[in-house]
């Protein structure tokens, strides 16, 4: 079976060009490299010369000249994201990991180093761990979520709204997300610059991502001894007490996990959405026209701007084929996220409108498929909502030819955003301490096996549940109505203020 690696594990790389030379992207043999200037900026062109030369899995190499298939197809990536007989996510499995090639002390070393984490694990030990992080997810409660970032939306716009400018990235976009996390897993008062930038630092394959790492997983660890000590109805307390009985060790990785995962893709998407926002008029006229919902124009980013381009990785179990490529055991694999969702197979017109349309990848797929993906879009949704509705003339306060962006195999974000606009006031932000962000038990009722279905005709006082507001085919009803009150209609008569429906969805929103 033949490869076409020139790098097999076992033997040393061919120099590595510097930054500037044209020829940065192609190492020796004419294999590209997955980093570097022409990956960071210009990654859809990239897709386009290896799906030209390889079809829709490429052989690319990533830092050090390590090798590593990208896989581009839609199709493609679907099948190896859901058959893990074929394609593990146990990195142990790397055979350059085996024999020495790829070195501890590896940039992407905080990556793709084994951890016992739902991730890393097939089968019924993926099934033991991933249960644990999906029950504590459900004891969410994604209105005390939406209220909680809300009310941190409007205490970052605080801070600027009075000058007229700000960069939206590295004043909002980059903290909101942090501050959300923390106060979820119950760790509020370590929420700094420091862990941010650690955040950020850890998946860049930097020379310092492993100290950020450790900065991280010091923080973890601390909340950890706190909530093993003494619990609390947040998310570190909920991992530690589930029937899964999760090491100290377990719960610690699994929060170091989640908060990389869900900040470092909610603040690219934040990010990517307000960019759409202010350099697309067609994209802002119909947002500000009532023609797209702020919840859709999140959806269409995820398409055209997905937060992660590629999650590294996956390991062949054994020799097998993919799109056309001879893949043998303990290669590393890359789910293309980006390119997938640009597969010339599933959108020929990268122009058409996706909206409502989330067959996209961007949060992967199969029994990995991100679990935290709806508190990502909560956070997007309402954040982006709350700026917008603070700052409604902002504007892009620079060409967009000056913007950059910083990329690595995972992801690709704005380095800055800046924006201009008529300064405001600060808005009063409720001094209450946090609520918490808990589901309330449900009521025995609602799960009691032997309990009677309730009537539909005339159901009994305090058994009946209303549907949620945003139920199909159900109105919202008013906020403080007590639970025998009829729901708003459906549709208004025509003499009613329409002030009252912006009420209503301010409500639900969070404000």
């Amino acid at each position: 079976m033949t490869t076409p690696f020139h790098h097999e594990p076992g033997t040393a790389p061919g120099p590595v060009p510097p930054p500037e030379c044209p020829a940065h992207g192609l190492a020796p043999g004419g294999l590209r490299r997955y980093y570097g200037p022409e990956a960071e900026n210009d990654p859809a062109g990239l897709y386009d010369k290896l799906r030209a030369e390889h079809g829709p899995v490429a052989p690319v190499l990533l830092h050090g000249d390590v090798p590593a298939w990208l896989v581009l197809g839609h199709s493609e990536n679907l099948h190896l994201t859901r058959t893990p007989s074929q394609f593990s996510r146990d990195s142990r499995r790397w055979r350059a990991l085996q024999d020495g090639s790829v070195a501890p002390d590896h940039p992407l070393a905080p990556i793709f180093t084994w951890q016992p984490v739902c991730v890393f694990a097939d089968g019924a030990n993926h099934e033991r761990l991933r249960g644990a992080v999906t029950d504590s997810m459900a004891r969410i409660d994604t209105r005390g979520v939406r209220r909680h970032v809300n009310r941190f939306s409007n205490r970052l716009v605080n801070d600027f709204c009075l000058k007229g400018t700000a960069d939206v990235v590295s004043q909002f976009a980059e903290h909101l997300p942090m501050m959300v996390m923390c106060a979820i897993f119950g760790m509020p008062e370590e929420y700094d610059d420091r862990l941010v930038q650690a955040a950020r630092d850890m998946t860049r394959g930097t020379e310092t991502a492993v100290a950020s790492n450790a900065h991280v997983v010091s923080a973890l660890s601390r909340l950890v001894q706190r909530r093993r000590a003494d619990p609390a109805p947040d998310f570190a307390s909920w991992l530690l007490e589930h029937p899964a009985s999760l090491t100290d060790v377990e719960v610690t990785e699994h929060l170091r996990l989640i908060l990389i995962a869900a900040y470092e893709s909610t603040a690219n998407l934040i990010a990517n959405v307000l960019r759409m926002v202010l350099t697309d008029p067609r994209f802002r006229a119909r947002l500000s026209g009532g023609h797209m919902t702020v919840p859709e124009a999140v959806e269409q980013t995820l398409w055209d701007e997905p937060p992660f381009t590629a999650v590294f990785g996956r390991w062949a179990v054994g020799d097998t084929e993919l799109g056309g490529q001879q893949i043998k055991a303990g290669d590393a694999l890359l789910v293309g996220i980006a390119a997938a969702n640009t597969d010339p197979h599933v959108r020929p017109d990268l122009s058409a409108n996706m909206e409502g349309n989330r067959a996209h990848l961007a949060f992967s797929g199969g029994p990995h498929e991100c679990p935290g993906q709806d508190i990502g879009r909560a956070i997007a949704d309402v954040g982006v909502d709350a700026l917008l509705m603070r700052l409604p003339d902002m504007e892009l306060g620079v060409e967009e030819s000056e913007l950059r962006w910083i990329g690595n195999i995972m992801s690709r974000h704005l380095v800055e955003l800046p924006v201009k606009f008529a300064p405001g006031p600060q808005q009063e932000i409720d001094a209450d301490p946090l609520t918490l962000m808990s589901r309330p038990p449900r009521p025995r009722s609602d799960w009691e096996v032997s309990s009677p279905a309730p009537s539909t005709s005339a159901p009994a006082h305090g058994t009946s549940v209303p549907p949620p507001a945003h139920a199909p085919g159900t109105s919202p009803r008013e906020p403080g109505a007590p639970d025998g009150a009829p729901a708003i209609p459906a549709q208004r008569r025509a003499g009613a203020p329409a002030r009252l429906w912006q009420a209503v969805s301010r409500w639900w929103s969070g404000y």
